[in-house]
């Protein structure tokens, strides 16, 4: 009975294939008919869009709808991706609208840009305004007993009174308040290139000695005033206005000092290399090696971030698709077959096979790993050949289309000379299909389209460029900057480390930086230290003796 009920389910089984086989062969032909009927635009490549939608049909089968959409330009040829993602949640790297886009303009990405940004400039303005407030505010009236009737007009002459020493030490005060403020501009007043996820140190201990500079002289201004007040009105003597020059003179040097040190710790303290990092690309392996002064994490975070940008190659995704061989393609099509009943199968029999098998698993599996190697091997060499071909091919076909241009002026051409971009269009065909094939053959179509190709030719053009110039953005993997989709005005990364962000870095400390599917895998040693000697060669060693026999030529 158990044997009926299964071969019931298997037949059942096959009839649900094979409606499903008639079902998907003519969806097949409803497409070919519209193909044909597409006849007007039989150069146009498609695409094919893969909908798989969760309901399932009659059958209890899921249900696959393919639509075929032309393209607008004839620049892409029809592409056939070969994947072994069944789940419903996998997206294609080529649908942008599937990223997960963030939002730039929210208040909470305002603030932490730019509030520390306000914050620093608001106490470095009150800082810098304050010298010059506490000069004008005896002039305008704020001085002691001006305002009042206590002291004759002489006596108030002979307070405000400014003599040569004082003078003097105005045009010094003058002269430290323009040198701090083009040191601020220099040093500080430029935009920031990085949001870091946490505070930096030194940045907040300039501010911090700055408020408290600021706040400690006009407290003790605030009291000498006081003082100067009370002791008018006992007639005693009272602070003139060149202690108070003076004073606030005393007050500049502070800050220049404070400018001096925040420039030692934030711009300098790093500029001697300490350690050297590691960077590795995550997908490709691709890796760098630099020397790094003394920095915290996250800003040794974004100083890999400037030379990934400026230093690594292109990550191409594509590149890591290899193409399946035909051998892996017919082990893949491959039908396995089960005996169901499985009676007639004697004991030993079965004893035997399974000896045989357990005994040759071992071969079987060393035999599978080799051929799959060398498979390997010999489809990485074949592409290299391949591309090796093509380049040789664009290389030619560059040159015989940059030979069939040449400058003339306006006055010689009588009428018949074309625009950079004419000149472009005329000349781009005779070289579009080498071009496309290396493309293809290096993975690098999604990255150049027609009118990008054909606006940098005409540039090319009209700069009097070489056929080798032209070609540099295809034949040289660039900088990762030089790719379209990293242009963007801000790139959010991820930083990821088991030690506080503001803690400097040290020995043996690894951190990771990760943007979708890219991630840069940080490792830090520390440099060694040297110890040199002078060794002094004696002149009289320099002498040497040749020593001849019968076997040397010379």
């Amino acid at each position: 009975m158990e044997t009926e009920s299964v071969r019931s389910e298997l037949s059942s089984r096959s009839r649900r294939s094979s409606r499903h086989r008639h079902n998907t062969h003519r969806s097949t032909r409803s497409t070919k008919s519209q193909r044909k009927e597409s006849g007007d635009n039989i150069m146009a490549p498609f695409q094919t869009s893969v909908n798989i939608n969760p309901e399932t049909g009659r059958d209890g089968q899921e249900v696959i709808e393919v639509q075929i959409l032309p393209q607008d330009e004839n620049w892409g040829e029809n592409t056939t991706a070969v994947t072994g993602n069944t789940s419903e949640g996998s997206q294609s790297m080529e649908d942008v609208s599937n990223w997960a886009m963030e939002s730039d303009g929210g208040l909470g990405f305002v603030c932490s840009r730019y509030f520390g940004t306000t914050l620093a400039l608001g106490l470095t303005f009150v800082a810098f305004i304050s010298p010059l407030t506490m000069v004008v505010l005896p002039k305008i009236g704020f001085f002691p007993g001006l305002s009042d009737n206590i002291l004759q007009p002489s006596q108030q002459m002979e307070l405000l009174a400014c003599t040569a020493e004082c003078k003097g030490v105005l045009l010094s005060l003058a002269f430290k308040l323009v040198l701090l403020a083009i040191g601020v501009w220099a040093a500080f007043l430029r935009p920031r290139n990085a949001i870091l996820p946490r505070i930096f140190v030194f940045r907040a201990v300039t501010l911090v000695m700055i408020a408290v500079c600021t706040f400690s002289y006009w407290l003790f201004y605030i009291v000498q005033i006081t003082e100067a007040t009370k002791a008018i009105a006992l007639g005693e003597d009272a602070t003139d206005y060149k202690a108070l020059v003076t004073y606030v003179s005393s007050f500049a040097d502070t800050l220049l000092f404070i400018h001096y040190v925040a420039v030692i710790l934030i711009e300098i303290r790093h500029l001697e290399p300490n350690y050297y990092i590691k960077i590795v690309r995550s997908p490709d392996g691709e890796s760098r090696s630099y020397a790094i002064g003394q920095l915290s994490i996250q800003r040794a975070a974004v100083w890999v971030l400037q030379r990934y940008y400026t230093e690594f190659p292109i990550y191409n995704p594509y590149l890591e698709k290899i193409p399946i061989s035909k051998s892996q393609r017919k082990a893949q099509s491959s039908i396995k077959f089960y005996d169901v009943d499985g009676s007639n199968t004697n004991a030993a029999g079965q004893t035997r096979s399974t000896a045989g098998s357990c005994a040759g698993s071992g071969s079987g599996r060393r035999r599978e790993s080799v051929s799959a190697h060398n498979e390997r091997y010999h489809e990485e060499a074949e592409r290299e050949r391949r591309v090796r071909k093509r380049r040789a091919r664009l290389l030619a076909a560059a040159d015989d289309a940059f030979a069939h241009v040449r400058r003339v002026r306006l006055s010689a051409a009588n009428g018949g000379a074309l625009g950079p971009r004419e000149a472009a269009q005329a000349v781009f065909p005779s070289l579009a299909r080498a071009l496309q094939k290396y493309l293809r053959a290096t993975r690098q179509q999604p990255r150049h389209t027609a009118d990008s190709v054909l606006a940098h030719l005409a540039r090319c053009l009209s700069q009097d460029a070489s056929p080798r110039a032209f070609l540099e953005p295809f034949l040289v993997e660039g900088p990762v900057l030089a790719a379209d989709h990293e242009t963007r005005p801000l790139q959010r990364w991820s930083l990821i480390s088991d030690e506080l962000l503001a803690r400097p870095i040290a020995h043996n400390i690894d951190f990771q930086l990760r943007q979708g599917d890219v991630s840069l895998i940080c490792s830090i040693k520390q440099l060694p230290k040297f110890s040199l000697s002078e060794e002094v060669v004696d002149p009289k060693s320099n002498r040497f003796v040749l020593r001849l026999n019968s076997e040397t030529s010379v």
